[in-house]
C-alpha cells in the first residue's frame, strides 16, 4: 500500500527538518510543510479507501524496529496532526522569526519539527514499549516549546508544572503498559476485548491519558501552558497535542475490555468537563488563557461522545452508539481547526498590541480587518452554530444522545444528564466567544497599543485563512468526510461497519449550505436598509458626561459579571477593592482575579502538606547509627505485635 512510503517520506522530511531548523529556516519551512502535507496524504488515503497499513520489521543483530499501524482511527488523528503541523510552521516562519527572537527562534524550529514526527510516532506506534519512547519525546519537545521564552518567570513557572503533570501520567501509562505486557506476554498492541482480566487496566490509561487531555479536573497544566507558551505553540498545543491524550483514551477504550462503569464515568466527567471548563473560560480577563479553559469543554464534548459509545456496546451494540463516536470523532477535527485559528488570530493580535488582556484592547477591526474576520469564523464555529463546522459534530453528538434517551433504564437518564450539561456550555460558549470577540475588535482602543495595531504579514493571514477556509468547508459539505469518519468507527469497533451517509447528516449539510447561500443575501438586505436613507449621527448617550472616553466601556470581569456568579462556589475569585474616598475622590478600582482553582486551592495545599511531611521525616536522618538500629528495633517490635494480634483474634 502507497500510504507506508508516504510515512516514511514523511517522517524522513521531519528529521531532516529537525536537522536544518538551527541555521536553514527557509528549508526548514520547505521540509517540515512537506513532511505534514505528506503525512495527511497517507491518512487521507487510508480514511478513503478500504485497507488498512501495517509494518513490522526485525534488524540484523535481534532488536526489533517499531510495529507500525495506520488504521481509520490514527488516521483521522494523523490527518489533523498534518494540517496543524504545517499551518503552524508557516505562520510560526513570521511570527517568531529571527529577526525578533535570534536566540529561541532556531531551536523552536528543531523541537516544532522533534514534536510533530513524536505525535505521528504516537499515532502509528503499535508496541507499547516503543510507544513510551514516542510519547515521552513528544513530552519534552513540547517542554522545550512551551519554554522558549525561557526569560519570563511565568513561562518557567508553566513549563516546569505541564513536565511534571507530564511525567505524572506517564508513570500511570508506565504501569499500565508494564502490566498489559506481563498478562498479555507481549509488548505488541492490538484488539483484546475477549480477555475480561484486562478491564481493570483501563483506569490507569484513563488517568494517564485524561492527563494529557486536559480534563477535568486534570486539567492543571493546562491554562498556564497554553497561555504563556508563543501563540503558534500555544494552536498545535491546543488543535493537536491534547488529542494525543484524547486518542490513548479512544483507542484502547476499543482494543481493551471496559468496565462499564468507565463509560459512565467518561460520560460525567466529560460533562462536567465541558460545563466546568466554558465557565471558567467565560470568567478570563487573558484572551489566551480564555482561549485554554475552552480546550478543556471541548474535549468534554469529545469524551461524552466516547463515553455514549461505550454504553450503547454494553448496550447491546445499540445504532445510536455510532452517531455518538462519529460526532466526537469529527469534534476532534473540528476543534483542531477553529482552535487552531482562533490561537492564530490571538497571536496576530499579541504581536500587533504586545498584550493579552482584552480590557486593553478594542476597536482592533479597523486596523486588523483579516484577523477580524478570521476569528469571527473561529468564534461561530466554536460556538457551535450553523453553518460552520463546530455546528455539525455537536449536533451529531445530541442526536445519538436523543435517540439514546428513547432507550430504558440508566442509558436514558446518563443520556439526558449529559444533553442538559452540554447544552448549558453552549450557552456559554455562545456568550464567551460574543465577549471575546467584541472586547478585542468592538467598540473603541482602550489604550495606545490598541490604537496604534498593525496587521500580521502573509505567511501569518495565509495560516488563518487556510483553517478559516476548513472550518467552512467542512460546515458546508459534511457528508463527504462521512466515509472517513465510518472508518475510524468502524477501526474502533467492528461490528459498526461503514454504513451509507445518515439522513440526518444529509439534512444537517441541505440545511446548512442553504443558510450559507442565504446569509449573503441577508447582509445585502440589511446593508441597503441601513445606507438606502440618510441617518442622523449624534453622539451615543453618555450619563451626564460631556466627553465619553474609551474607559466607559464594557471590561472584561465586568461583561462576564452575572454569569460568573453562577459559578463563583468554584470560580472562587480574589478581589481586590479601593472605594472612593473624600468629596472629590481621585482613585478608585475593583480588581477581580480567578485563580487556577484546582491548582491553588487543591494541588499546591495537597503538595504543600506532602513536603512538610518528607522535611519531617528527613530529620530522622542524622547520622546515629544507634538511632538507626532503634528504628529497626521499633519496627521490628511493631511488626511482630500485629503479627501476635492477628493470631490471637
Amino acid at each position: 500500500m502507497i500510504a507506508g512510503p508516504l510515512l516514511t517520506l514523511s517522517f524522513s522530511a521531519l528529521v531532516l527538518a529537525a536537522l536544518a531548523g538551527r541555521r536553514w529556516p527557509r528549508t526548514w519551512l520547505a521540509l517540515t510543510v512537506a513532511g505534514s502535507g505528506v503525512a495527511l496524504a497517507a491518512a487521507l488515503l487510508v480514511l478513503f479507501g478500504t485497507t488498512d497499513w501495517e509494518w513490522r520489521g526485525t534488524v540484523a543483530f535481534g532488536g526489533e524496529l517499531p510495529h507500525l499501524r495506520l488504521d481509520g482511527l490514527s488516521a483521522i488523528f494523523l490527518a489533523l496532526v498534518g494540517v496543524l503541523g504545517g499551518a503552524g510552521a508557516v505562520y510560526a516562519h513570521e511570527y517568531w522569526s529571527d529577526a525578533s527572537h535570534p536566540t529561541s527562534a532556531p531551536r523552536g524550529r528543531a523541537w516544532w519539527s522533534v514534536l510533530v514526527l513524536s505525535m505521528m510516532l504516537v499515532l502509528t506506534i503499535a508496541n507499547g514499549l516503543h510507544f513510551l519512547l514516542a510519547w515521552e519525546s513528544f513530552a519534552i519537545a513540547a517542554f522545550f516549546l512551551i519554554t522558549l521564552d525561557s526569560g519570563a518567570r511565568a513561562v518557567r513557572s508553566a513549563g516546569w508544572l505541564y513536565l511534571a503533570a507530564s511525567h505524572a501520567g506517564t508513570l500511570a501509562l508506565f504501569a499500565f503498559f508494564a502490566l498489559l505486557a506481563e498478562r498479555t506476554g507481549s509488548w505488541d498492541l492490538g484488539p483484546m476485548r475477549a480477555q475480561a482480566g484486562l478491564q481493570p487496566l483501563f483506569w490507569l490509561a484513563m488517568l494517564g491519558f485524561g492527563v494529557k487531555a486536559g480534563l477535568f479536573p486534570l486539567h492543571v497544566w493546562l491554562p498556564s501552558a497554553h497561555a504563556n507558551a508563543p501563540t503558534h505553540v500555544s494552536a498545535i498545543m491546543s488543535g493537536a497535542a491534547i488529542k494525543m491524550g484524547v486518542y490513548g483514551l479512544v483507542r484502547f477504550s476499543g482494543w481493551l475490555p471496559v468496565p462499564v462503569s468507565a463509560a459512565w464515568v467518561l460520560v460525567i466527567v466529560g460533562s462536567l468537563s465541558a460545563l466546568l471548563g466554558i465557565a471558567f473560560a467565560f470568567a478570563q480577563g487573558d484572551l489566551k488563557r480564555l482561549l485554554a479553559y475552552c480546550s478543556v469543554e471541548n474535549v468534554g464534548i469529545i469524551l461524552v461522545g466516547v463515553g455514549g459509545a461505550l454504553l450503547a456496546v454494553a448496550d447491546g451494540d445499540s445504532p445510536w452508539g455510532r452517531l455518538v463516536l462519529a460526532g466526537a470523532l469529527f469534534h476532534v477535527w473540528n476543534h483542531g481547526l477553529f482552535k487552531g485559528l482562533l490561537f492564530f488570530g490571538a497571536g496576530s493580535v499579541l504581536h500587533a498590541t504586545g498584550t493579552r488582556e482584552m480590557s486593553r484592547l478594542g476597536g482592533l477591526w479597523r486596523r486588523l480587518p483579516w484577523t477580524a474576520a478570521s476569528f469571527a469564523i473561529g468564534c461561530l464555529a466554536v460556538a457551535g452554530l450553523p453553518p460552520l463546522n463546530g455546528f455539525v459534530s455537536e449536533w451529531l453528538v445530541y442526536l445519538g444522545l436523543f435517540d439514546a434517551v428513547t432507550s430504558h433504564g440508566a442509558t436514558a437518564w446518563a443520556a439526558i444528564f449529559a444533553a442538559l450539561m452540554l447544552g448549558s456550555a453552549g450557552a456559554l460558549a455562545l456568550a464567551s466567544f460574543v465577549k471575546a470577540g467584541s472586547m478585542v475588535f468592538l467598540g473603541a482602543p482602550r489604550g495606545r497599543a490598541a490604537a496604534q495595531a498593525h496587521e500580521a504579514g502573509r505567511a501569518m493571514r495565509g495560516a488563518m485563512l487556510l483553517l478559516a477556509a476548513l472550518c467552512v468547508g467542512l460546515g458546508l459539505a459534511p457528508t463527504l468526510v462521512w466515509r472517513a469518519l465510518a472508518r475510524g468507527v468502524a477501526a474502533w469497533h467492528p461490528a459498526w461497519t461503514v454504513a451509507p451517509v445518515p439522513g440526518a447528516l444529509q439534512a444537517i449539510g441541505g440545511t446548512q449550505l442553504a443558510l450559507a447561500m442565504l446569509l449573503p443575501a441577508v447582509g445585502w438586505f440589511a446593508w441597503r436598509k441601513m445606507h438606502g436613507r440618510t441617518a442622523r449621527r449624534a453622539l451615543t448617550w453618555d450619563c451626564g458626561f460631556a466627553a465619553p472616553t474609551a474607559r466607559m466601556q464594557y471590561s472584561s470581569a465586568s461583561f462576564a459579571g452575572i454569569a460568573s456568579g453562577w459559578f463563583r462556589w468554584i470560580l472562587r475569585p480574589r478581589l481586590t477593592l479601593r472605594r472612593p474616598r473624600g468629596l472629590m475622590p481621585t482613585r478608585a478600582f475593583r480588581l477581580e482575579r480567578i485563580p487556577e482553582t484546582m491548582l491553588d486551592l487543591v494541588i499546591v495545599p495537597i503538595g504543600g502538606l506532602i513536603m512538610q511531611t518528607a522535611s519531617g521525616a528527613r530529620r530522622l536522618q542524622h547520622g546515629s547509627l544507634q538511632a538507626y538500629i532503634l528504628y529497626v528495633v521499633a519496627g521490628l517490635v511493631a511488626l511482630g505485635a500485629m503479627v501476635l494480634g492477628a493470631g490471637i483474634r
